[in-house]
C-alpha cells in the first residue's frame, strides 16, 4: 500500500519538503507572511492529489507521444503531454520525459493562484519551476555532473527574462538516459518544457565507444517507458576527440531546439569538458575544461 503524502519544514524554517512515492519536492515562497502561508497551504493541498491523478493515466503517459495523439485528462498529465508534443514528430519521447517539470509547474501554479508572491520556486529533484514578480531574481547554480553536484557556474535569472523553468538531465540521474552526458542543464519558459528538452539533448550527447556500457531499460525497470531501448549504465575513459564529438552532437540538438523556440539556453558537460548555448553562451561561448577549477558567473538577458 502506498504511503500518504508527507510535509515537513526544513531546518532553515523557510522551505517545505513535500514527498509522496517517487515525487520529492523542495519549495519556497517569498512575500508577506500571510501570502507565504496561503501559498504553502495551496501547495500542500494540490500535492495531495497529484500522484493518484498521474497513476490513473499511467498507460497513456508511458506510451510514445504523437503530434496528434490523445490528450490526457489530468492537469499535470496535460502539462506533460503538451511539453513533449512539439518533439514527437522527430524523436521518440513519452510524456514521462516531462513528469518532474510538469509536477513542479503544477504546484507553482497552485501557489501563485492562491497568493500574490514576490517570487517562488518548486524544485523537483533538480527540475525547477520559477515565479518572479517585477524586480525580483534568482541565482541558478549549474553543475557539471549529476553524480557529483559541484557548482561550476552561476546564472542570474531576472523577472524580465523569459526563463521560468530549469531542468538537468544526464546518464547518472534518477531517470534513464540514452546518452552519456554527465549533465545537461536547460533553461526554458516553463519547467515541463525544460525537462523534455533536457532529456532529448542529454540523449544526443552520445557516440559508440567501447568504454560505454548499456543495458535494455526493461532489464533495469520492467515497466520503463523506454522499453528495450539501451540505456547508459557506465561511461569509462573517453579520448578528447570522442568527448568533443559527443558534446558537438548535443550542441547541435540544443541549437536546433533554440531555433525552434523550445528552449532559451543550454549547458552541456562530459568528462570535465563543457559548452553552452543560447542565453547561457552570452558570457562564455565555451565553458572551460575542468570548469570546477574556477566558477564562472553568467549574466542572462531578457
Amino acid at each position: 500500500m502506498r504511503q500518504p503524502p508527507t510535509c515537513a519544514r526544513l531546518q532553515d524554517g523557510a522551505r517545505l519538503h513535500l514527498s509522496h512515492g517517487p515525487i520529492d519536492l523542495i519549495l519556497r515562497a517569498y512575500g508577506t507572511p500571510a501570502a507565504v502561508r496561503a501559498a504553502e497551504q495551496a501547495a500542500v493541498c494540490r500535492f495531495a492529489t497529484i500522484l493518484e491523478e498521474l497513476c490513473a493515466e499511467l498507460p497513456l503517459l508511458r506510451s510514445p507521444a504523437h503530434p496528434n495523439g490523445p490528450h490526457p485528462q489530468g492537469a499535470t498529465a496535460r502539462r506533460m503531454s503538451d511539453a513533449v508534443r512539439p518533439f514527437a514528430a522527430h524523436s521518440f519521447i513519452t510524456p514521462m520525459a516531462a513528469v518532474a517539470g510538469a509536477v513542479a509547474d503544477e504546484i507553482l501554479a497552485a501557489m501563485t493562484e492562491a497568493a500574490h508572491l514576490e517570487k517562488a520556486y518548486v524544485n523537483n529533484g533538480g527540475d525547477i519551476a520559477l515565479h518572479l514578480a517585477a524586480g525580483s531574481a534568482f541565482t541558478l547554480g549549474i553543475v557539471e555532473s549529476i553524480n557529483s553536484p559541484h557548482i561550476v557556474a552561476t546564472a542570474t535569472i531576472s523577472a524580465e527574462s523569459r526563463i521560468r523553468g530549469i531542468a538537468t538531465s544526464g546518464w547518472g540521474g534518477r531517470s534513464f538516459s540514452l546518452g552519456i552526458a554527465d549533465a545537461v542543464t536547460i533553461l526554458a519558459r516553463h519547467a515541463a518544457a525544460a525537462d523534455a528538452a533536457a532529456t532529448l539533448i542529454a540523449n544526443a550527447v552520445d557516440l559508440p565507444h567501447p568504454s560505454i556500457r548499456r543495458r535494455p531499460a526493461t532489464d533495469l525497470q520492467p515497466d520503463s517507458d523506454l522499453g528495450a531501448r539501451a540505456v547508459t549504465t557506465f561511461v569509462g575513459h573517453l579520448e578528447p576527440p570522442a568527448i568533443a564529438e559527443a558534446l558537438g552532437r548535443g550542441r547541435r540538438k540544443a541549437e536546433e531546439f533554440e531555433a525552434e523556440g523550445h528552449i532559451i539556453g543550454a549547458a552541456l558537460f562530459l568528462k570535465g569538458h563543457g559548452l553552452s548555448t543560447g542565453d547561457l553562451a552570452l558570457a562564455a561561448p565555451s565553458l572551460p575544461h575542468r570548469a570546477r577549477q574556477a566558477q564562472k558567473r553568467i549574466p542572462l538577458h531578457a
